[in-house]
């Protein structure tokens, strides 16, 4: 019916954050992230915590944000910035671990960033055999592992600047929700003075 149908149009579909693959790449680098601290970075050190919250913001604002979007983009923009914010923050702290070990940052062409992000691994695990089957020798664990955490928050980054561009168009098109409504209740107006 048509009623039904302009319901559907009044209110963006919203919340299918798991579906977004930004979601499930920052997911996969909070739980690397976990791993990772687990097994290189001090119980004590206060980087540890650092690390996973930050990876953690990324994950719950994504979703966050996705959720808001029935009500509000603007929430949804300033979530997922958020979201981005967090794993650039992670992002330096695996650059920090490289450099004070003095271990190579890979380089944006690297044949080893090109073969991971071509695997689209879905899990940690995935992740992990790929490192176990690529590294040479056990001593290049640590720079194999920051270096592939660092290519995954480099996806997911890219993909929330992408989804964020989209929401300002989005929003710049569109008017928030609230305009939306005043729209949809002038129209019933014009229509029910016709009638």
């Amino acid at each position: 019916s048509m009623s039904s149908d302009s319901i559907k149009g009044f209110i963006p579909p919203h919340g299918g954050y798991r579906k977004l693959i930004s979601f499930q790449v920052a997911e996969l680098v909070y739980d690397i992230t976990v791993r990772f601290c687990e097994k290189y970075i001090s119980f004590k050190s206060r980087t540890r915590d650092q690390m996973v919250q930050a990876a953690r913001s990324g994950v719950q604002n994504i979703a966050e944000g996705s959720v808001a979007s029935a009500t509000s983009k603007s929430t949804e923009i300033k979530l997922t910035n958020v979201a981005r914010a967090s794993l650039e923050e992670l992002m330096l702290d695996y650059e920090d671990f490289l450099r004070h070990r003095k271990l190579p940052l890979w380089s944006r062409t690297d044949s080893r960033r090109v073969a991971l992000i071509a695997m689209r691994a879905k899990t940690a695990d995935e992740v992990a055999a790929w490192i176990g089957a690529t590294v040479q020798n056990k001593a290049e664990f640590p720079e194999y592992s920051a270096n592939v955490a660092l290519v995954l928050i480099g996806v997911a980054s890219a993909m929330l600047k992408r989804q964020i561009k989209r929401l300002e168009t989005d929003f710049l098109k569109e008017g928030g929700i609230r305009e939306r409504m005043t729209k949809a209740r002038i129209n019933a107006r014009k229509i029910g003075n016709h009638g």
